[in-house]
């Protein structure tokens, strides 16, 4: 009985005397404990309930752990599967597998993807209160983001009735040329989407102008599609406005205009890149056919209707301005609104949102505004000024993708899938390479860029801290593919959309998108040389090897102290770069 363990209970043998309990061998599973009388040396059994190794004796009686959590198991590699599958089936049958009169949206699809991942959850060991506090602890990492979209409605509304960006959309269609058509659509694609923040209303509005223009100058639409996506989808990365940005600084846990910063030094390049293909490609144009007047409708019906002046771009001005000066995203974007609220009382006539009353004021922020141009694209742009409303769509998504990710990890599939990759990688190039495949794969497989941001992070969050990376480099690294390439795959949510309003299967314009094509490629590139890093505490290695201190991004304080203590090792072992004097 060397390892056994006795504690005096409060328990009567047939003599009246207190009795003790004895383990006669704790590491044998499910050994039955025996009592032995204090008194008269008796031994007997304890009861069959009485198993040790996952019980307690205490004071006052022999008590068992009743409430102790069956133990979870890891899935096997097929069971983690299932949610996966099913959420492709789900997906598919939404997008592709029914009339164009039925369910086209990807909300179901993840509901039953979650019943589904609650179920593999139940088979291997977790109940459905451990499976929603997955889900829900998920969900608190992200919450940020989520009031930051309600806030993003706010100011899209702000901006179009201050004329922010009607006056964008008219002074930006002035620089068009035919030579020029395709680089400077590229841009202006970008300006209207990091001022709305959105790549679909973008596409949808200025980039249906741009087919039309397109098709005037004989252009290729496949080419000139794939210029629309490129630009779209960089003023939506660059936007503190947009959901996925926003989502992405959230599961990275760092802060918004951190990564919005750490998001220039990938794209940047990238749309330089693309700019210079795009010129090289329209210089080759015939400009004999080039009709201005699609442009020239489209300045008159946004003059008609509101005030435009060079002034009224400065809220978008302030945006930028909080983007370099790292304000908090909810703070930047109050002040914004606030901005723009105040350029619009001074500015516009009351036609657009009521009156000056304080009640007008917060419908036109909570509902939107409603102006008719008679011009059908103008209409569609001021059509997706709905408010906080408007972002509705947006945020159930988001709550329903995060909790199919929280339910996939509490269950432990994404381990299962992932996990045995992860423990592979010891340097910065294969961590950025592997983050962006995943992000791709949960993109082709989950069937949607909110998924291919979210479920990633919490995978490769705690190896960005070994490695001694900043938060944001992981943020950048999520929508540098989850972002760019969700367009690419026509069954996502995003390429289903794009092929409606574009026209075209996302394999045809695919070739032409060089922003979404080659910025994977650029930041992993770069990453294996060494190249284009933030870390931890802030130092930045540019294009040049050149290493310079910066200030930290935002990261949780624990996980930021470990990814200092990381980097300065790595830094003593000569596997990180010092900073230049």
């Amino acid at each position: 009985m060397g390892n056994s363990v006795q504690e005096t209970v409060a328990r009567r043998c047939c003599c009246l005397s207190s009795v003790s309990v004895f383990l006669w061998d704790p590491s044998t599973e499910n050994a039955r404990p025996r009592v032995r009388c204090a008194a008269c040396s008796s031994w007997g059994g304890a009861a069959s309930r009485f198993l040790t190794g996952k019980y307690f004796y205490e004071e006052r009686g022999i008590l068992s752990m009743a409430n102790e959590k069956k133990v979870a198991r890891e899935p096997s590699f097929l069971l983690a599967l299932i949610p996966i599958v099913a959420m492709i089936g789900f997906m598919l049958y939404c997008f592709l597998g029914h009339s164009e009169s039925g369910y086209h949206d990807a909300h179901m699809p993840l509901v039953m993807s979650i019943v589904v991942a609650c179920i593999v959850g139940h088979f291997c060991g977790h109940d459905f209160k451990d499976m929603l506090a997955g889900m829900i602890e998920r969900l608190s990492a992200s919450m940020e983001a989520v009031l930051i979209l309600c806030t993003v409605g706010f100011l899209v509304s702000s901006f179009m009735a201050s004329g922010a960006i009607p006056s964008l959309i008219v002074y930006g269609l002035d620089l068009l040329t035919p030579k020029l058509f395709l680089p400077i659509g590229c841009i202006l694609c970008a300006i209207v989407g990091m001022a709305c923040g959105s790549s679909w209303t973008t596409t949808a509005t200025i980039g249906l102008a741009f087919l039309g223009i397109g098709a005037g100058l004989g252009i290729n639409p496949a080419l000139t599609a794939g210029m629309i996506i490129s630009g779209a989808y960089v003023g939506d990365k660059f936007s503190p406005l947009s959901d996925t940005t926003n989502l992405a600084a959230a599961v990275a846990e760092t802060g918004l205009f951190d990564h919005v910063t750490a998001m220039v030094s990938s794209t940047g390049p990238t749309l330089v890149i693309a700019l210079i293909l795009y010129t090289i490609m329209g210089l080759n144009i015939d400009a004999s056919a080039y009709d201005p007047t699609v442009a020239q409708s489209i300045q008159d019906a946004f003059r008609e209707a509101f005030v435009i002046s060079p002034v009224l771009l400065i809220p978008i001005i302030v945006v930028i301005v909080m983007c370099i000066l790292r304000v908090p995203g909810l703070v930047g974007i109050a002040i914004s609104v606030a901005t723009a609220t105040i350029f619009m009382m001074i500015f516009q006539p009351t036609s657009i949102y009521g009156s000056r009353a304080l009640g007008d004021i917060f419908n036109m922020l909570h509902n939107g505004i409603v102006v008719e141009t008679g011009n059908e694209v103008a209409d569609s742009i001021l059509g997706k000024a709905g408010g906080m409303n408007g972002t509705m769509w947006t945020i159930n998504l988001i709550l329903l993708a995060l909790a199919y990710g929280g339910a996939l990890e509490r269950c432990g599939c994404v381990e299962r899938l992932f996990g045995g990759l992860k423990h592979r990688i010891h340097s910065v190039g294969s961590l950025i390479l592997a983050t962006l495949l995943t992000s791709i794969f949960c993109d082709a497989t989950m069937c949607d860029q909110f998924l291919g941001i979210g479920v990633p992070a919490p995978i490769y969050a705690d190896k960005y801290d070994e490695l001694g990376l900043g938060r944001n480099m992981l943020s950048r690294s999520l929508e540098d593919a989850g972002t760019l390439w969700a367009v690419m795959f026509p069954w996502t949510g995003c390429g289903a959309y794009q092929t409606g309003v574009l026209g075209m299967s996302p394999l045809v314009f695919f070739p032409y998108a060089f922003v979404n094509l080659l910025n994977p490629v650029y930041a992993y590139v770069t990453a294996l040389f060494g190249r284009n890093i933030f870390w931890a505490d802030g130092s930045y290695t540019n294009i040049f090897g050149k290493t310079k201190a910066g200030k930290p991004a935002g990261a949780p304080e624990e996980a930021h102290a470990k990814a200092l203590a990381n980097l300065e090792a790595r830094r003593a072992a000569g596997k990180a770069p010092k900073i230049n004097a």
